[in-house]
């Protein structure tokens, strides 16, 4: 974890999942001064690989990037926040490391961020 105070987590359901299941994360977010966006980024390592977005608070969204901003403007006063994203990637070798980071982001610098793994597998 690499939170400032614990200012922001993030947390995934699954531990393991394969091409084209869905995984489910929630943000809890206990900064209390001002921010800009709360930045989702995800990433299969070794790969050009990516996840799309496709629920947010349990509105259906179609953000096929590997990077989702959230704006402040809103979420306001929201402390938890729910995603669901997905990818169609098949891993090379039986499996890949997926990393998801979440971070807090106010007048373009990082003020606390936050790391969750899982593994991909064929």
């Amino acid at each position: 974890m690499n939170s400032k105070s614990n200012s922001i987590s993030i947390k995934l359901t699954e531990d393991h999942v394969s091409s084209g299941q869905d995984i489910h994360g929630i943000i809890n977010l206990s900064y209390e001064s001002r921010y800009d966006t709360i930045v989702i980024n995800s990433q299969i390592e070794d790969s050009s690989g990516t996840f799309e977005f496709v629920e947010l608070n349990g509105k259906k969204i179609d953000y096929p990037y590997a990077r989702l901003s959230i704006f402040e403007k809103d979420i306001p006063g929201q402390k938890k926040i729910a995603f669901t994203a997905r990818t169609n990637y098949t891993p090379r070798d039986a499996s890949s490391k997926v990393k998801f980071r979440v971070s807090i982001i106010q007048e373009h610098k990082e003020i606390a961020s936050d790391i969750s793994y899982i593994t991909l597998s064929r």
